[in-house]
């Protein structure tokens, strides 16, 4: 079907079956034979790079060791105790550009030990069982307020909950989750496994969850240090950066973020109106993950614009690879400049950019491209809540997440730092320990 406004957005491009071959598990998981052999190429190494990469700290060689001898489960609880979504960590982290980087075999120029998908082999055993391998501690009689229930809430939510804390954990969305729930790409966690990740989180107990609260709107920070004997903020970003170029008010402009919540929601993919020709703005992780997957809804031609070199894209050269490998175009050095078009976009006119100094000039030289759909993927700013001092647009934190107000802590991509999800878990349940630390004093 064709949209009346954007006559070259039509839904059903691709048939049901071609759809889900499209969206299926990117990585297939391992059975137990694939995971036994996998852990055996591991050197289990005393000095452990590969843990020191880890911004969670997991002990990679343990984890490893144990999935070798047979003990899926034990490996899934040492993965756990660090890094509480290690199963979604497992399926969304950057391996390439972490632990398996760091992996010794890398400097003999030979495949990294695939630590990834390995933990997610663990972590799913234990996921498995119908009970939660945490129990809380004695009830503390402390009440924490935990705003987001993104990775940074949901980690920091739990930590507390094990040491005996009730937590009252908001979210502005109608589904706890942030970006596990609705802003990655589908193929990434299918068949709602991020929904489910939180459902055996909050097994845990202790935790009571209320979504549609806004910090801002619905939620004082006032009234929240006023009423809990601690809070932490990790909300995430929730403003859209704009697209300054002319035209960019025209139908069928839209931002990346959206497509990709939308996308992650839909219960039937064939509803979902996809243009012919599609370019994404931008050269981060969502800029990717829209553009392979409006290939994968069927538009003919897209292309990824990026403002840079490839080398100073934000995604990573695995990322990069797959966009290429599923038919994306990427056109680096070019930065838009018009948006063309009577009402709905027909054409996108971008400038050739060069880098003098670390400046980013324009050349003059434009070319023009055929869209019915763009999408802005150019990063996300915080709207900052009233209070804590910021730093670079971002809540300013100390090492243990405690910002500028008395009893309030932050992290996950509302404070400064890599914006990744397995930074947010570890930042999460750091904040915990140290609020747990200051209430029991």
């Amino acid at each position: 079907m064709t949209s009346p406004l954007t006559p070259g957005l039509a839904a059903g491009r691709l048939d049901t079956e071609t759809l889900a071959r499209n969206f299926d598990d990117l990585h297939a998981p391992y059975d137990a034979h694939e995971a036994r052999v996998a852990a055996d190429r591991c050197y289990f190494c005393h000095d452990a790079p590969c843990t020191i990469a880890c911004p969670t700290e997991i002990d990679i060689p343990l984890f490893i060791r144990q999935i070798a001898t047979g003990q899926p489960e034990a490996a899934g609880r040492t993965i756990f105790e660090q890094n509480i979504l290690g199963g979604i960590c497992a399926r969304v982290c950057p391996t390439e550009t972490l632990c398996e980087e760091a992996c010794v075999r890398m400097t003999a120029e030979e495949k990294p030990v695939e630590i990834g998908r390995l933990q997610r082999y663990a972590t799913d055993s234990v996921m498995a069982r119908q009970d939660h391998p945490f129990a809380r501690a004695a009830e503390t009689g402390k009440r924490i307020a935990v705003v987001g229930a993104g990775p940074a809430g949901l980690s920091c939510a739990h930590r507390l909950a094990m040491k005996g804390h009730s937590v009252d954990l908001f979210d502005a969305k109608p589904k706890p989750g942030g970006l596990n729930e609705y802003g990655i790409a589908t193929y990434k966690a299918t068949n709602g496994f991020a929904g489910r990740e939180v459902d055996w989180l909050m097994q845990i107990g202790g935790i009571t969850l209320h979504t549609g609260k806004a910090l801002g709107t619905d939620l004082s920070l006032d009234t929240l240090t006023a009423e809990y004997d601690a809070v932490f903020l990790g909300m995430g970003l929730g403003a859209v950066n704009a697209l300054t170029c002319d035209g960019n008010d025209r139908e069928g402009v839209a931002d990346a973020v959206d497509f990709i919540a939308e996308l992650r929601q839909a219960s039937d993919l064939t509803t979902l109106p996809i243009g012919r020709n599609v370019v994404v703005i931008g050269g981060g992780m969502t800029a990717v993950d829209a553009a392979v997957q409006a290939k994968l809804l069927g538009a003919q031609n897209v292309t990824l614009a990026y403002r840079r070199s490839r080398a100073r894209m934000g995604a990573s050269e695995y990322e990069q690879d797959l966009a290429a490998s599923k038919g994306v175009t990427i056109l680096t050095n070019v930065v838009p400049v018009a948006i063309h078009g009577n009402g709905a976009v027909r054409e996108i006119e971008l400038e050739y950019t060069v880098e003098d100094g670390g400046t980013l000039q324009g050349t003059g030289e434009t070319v023009r491209l055929p869209a019915d759909q763009i999408f802005r993927a150019i990063g996300q700013t915080l709207v900052a809540p009233q209070g804590p001092e910021l730093e670079r647009g971002k809540i300013k934190v100390t090492e243990t997440g405690r910002t500028s107000m008395e009893g309030v802590w932050a992290g996950g991509d509302c404070t400064p730092g890599e914006d990744l999800t397995v930074v947010a878990v570890a930042e999460g349940r750091d904040a915990a320990e140290d609020i747990h630390a200051a209430l029991m004093r």
